[in-house]
């Protein structure tokens, strides 16, 4: 009989779904993906087939499997992008809609107006930890309740389920067997009490959300439930759970307070661990579960980016500027600088610190001297300039100066960008041997709920540094291509004197 020596991680991102297997040292022996489509019918919308979500993961699953034994895996983790939203009827496990991507900005005009009641913004803020805005599940849900005919009544009457990826996937790979999900991605619905870790009535008044729709709450390292043996070859535990930047921050080994990493992926995000204690940040971060191995709540602040690797995805399938997105280094390279051109790639508005749902994309200080090598670098550079803004207020909220940023994600693959994220920070930059660490999170925290691993004191000692970048540029530098960013962000906002405050 062959003995358990492999933990399953399925990660489904926002662009594809992935499957990988790690071992008993927390090396990855193998990985499989397939892609997801986004589809945009308005501008603003975003949407993605549930069902293909489901299929892309099984398949990569089961892809990664060949030729590996089922009877090796000790344990499912699965990782998730978060905020997307899945209405689907409990009988039958339809969707009910097309799944609502936590970029789409439909609902941005009725977030727009909860936030302008100061009362109710500052009891959402209080309760949940976020600000007001259409990235989270609470208003998601809503739209979908009150635009697909007859969804509310059936909602009411317990016939729909909501969930987010992580919940849609467990609910499919038990055979409608489980419908739960973790604290941190329930953290991120706004319908989430986030000191007690339970789903807050008045909440769910507020987003009109009948409470039979929504998983149970469990921790993000324990055995849930099991995968049917038709999916993967035999009943396995599903026993790790939680949002791609919270499994990124724990397969990072952020543990203790202070450690931070950022995720460069469709968009960018960055957490600083808080321990046990509620942040509670004066910037506009957000406050938010950290995925946790014990019983003990966990937390960390994070600044979200909407738009970053995505921007170079934009350019080489939109305006066919690249054949691929490993060629973006290279063409950075060519030019020592972007000719003073900016690009602000708020396609879908600007999250944290600006949270402006209206503000449109910008490309500033073009000449007929720009080319296509100053477009892409300055699409590289504005992932670097939107991260220190971030950093910038996780400083300010916790008035130490960060010494370390860890990095992790497609993007952090590229030289030219760490090495620039380092210069504008004016910090290291680390990046780890295996930057797949989202995935490796979901299969940590499924190993230590199974006994795979021990500690997180064992699994912290797998994580080896690949490659540190030390700022090279001058500070004067550093400073003034800084102040030409935050010039080119204001010409965004609306009503800021900018390009769309007429």
């Amino acid at each position: 009989m062959l003995r358990c020596v492999l933990i399953l991680s399925l990660d489904e991102g926002t662009t594809s779904a992935r499957a990988a297997l790690y071992d008993e040292a927390g090396r990855r022996v193998a990985m499989e993906s397939r892609p997801v489509e986004c589809r945009y019918p308005r501008p603003g919308w975003v949407e993605q087939d549930p069902e293909e979500i489901w299929r892309a993961q099984l398949d990569s699953a089961r892809a990664v499997l060949a030729g590996h034994s089922a009877a090796e895996i000790a344990a499912i983790g699965i990782t998730n992008q978060r905020e997307t939203t899945i209405v689907w009827e409990k009988a039958t496990g339809r969707p009910v809609a097309p799944a609502i991507v936590w970029q789409c900005r439909r609902t941005a005009d009725y977030c727009t107006a909860l936030a302008a009641n100061e009362v109710t913004a500052g009891l959402i803020s209080r309760r949940t930890g976020l600000v007001v805005d259409a990235y989270f599940s609470g208003s998601k849900i809503k739209w979908i309740l009150d635009h697909v005919p007859g969804a509310r009544a059936r909602a009411e009457r317990g016939e729909l389920l909501f969930g987010t990826v992580d919940t849609w996937l467990i609910w499919k790979l038990t055979g409608g067997a489980t419908h739960v999900t973790d604290p941190p991605n329930a953290s991120r619905t706004m319908l989430m009490d986030l000191e007690r870790g339970a789903w807050d009535e008045g909440l769910l008044e507020l987003f009109c959300v009948p409470p039979a729709m929504l998983p149970r709450i469990a921790g993000s390292s324990e055995v849930v439930s099991e995968a049917l043996p038709e999916h993967l070859g035999r009943a396995i535990p599903i026993a790790g759970i939680a949002g791609d930047q919270q499994a990124a921050l724990f397969g990072q080994a952020c543990f203790r307070p202070g450690l931070t990493k950022n995720t460069y992926g469709t968009g960018c995000f960055a957490l600083m661990h808080t321990g046990g204690v509620r942040p509670h940040s004066r910037n506009r971060l957000l406050e938010t579960r950290a995925a946790s191995a014990g019983k003990t709540a966990e937390y960390a602040v994070e600044g979200s980016v909407f738009i970053a690797g995505a921007v170079i995805q934009w350019l080489r399938d939109r305006l066919g500027l690249l054949a691929s997105a490993a060629e973006s280094e290279a063409m950075a390279r060519a030019v020592p600088d972007t000719a003073g051109v900016y690009f602000v790639p708020a396609f879908v508005g600007l999250g944290a610190p600006h949270w402006d749902s209206a503000a449109r994309g910008l490309l500033s200080g073009l000449t007929a001297a720009a080319a296509r090598e100053h477009l892409v670098r300055a699409a590289l550079e504005s992932i670097a300039y939107q991260t220190r803004e971030l950093v910038e207020a996780m400083q300010a909220d916790s008035g130490a100066r960060l010494e370390e940023l860890r990095v992790d994600g497609g993007a952090a693959s590229n030289d030219f960008l760490m090495q620039f994220q380092a210069d504008i920070l004016g910090c290291r930059v680390v990046r780890p041997a295996d930057t797949e660490t989202t995935a490796l999170g979901a299969a940590y925290l499924a190993g230590l709920a199974t006994g795979f691993w021990k500690s997180c004191a064992e699994v912290e000692q797998f994580w080896r540094a690949g490659r540190c970048f030390e700022p090279e540029m001058p500070e004067s530098r550093r400073e003034e291509l800084f102040a030409g960013w935050k010039a080119a962000v204001q010409r965004t906002r609306v009503g800021e004197g900018g390009a769309n405050g007429h």
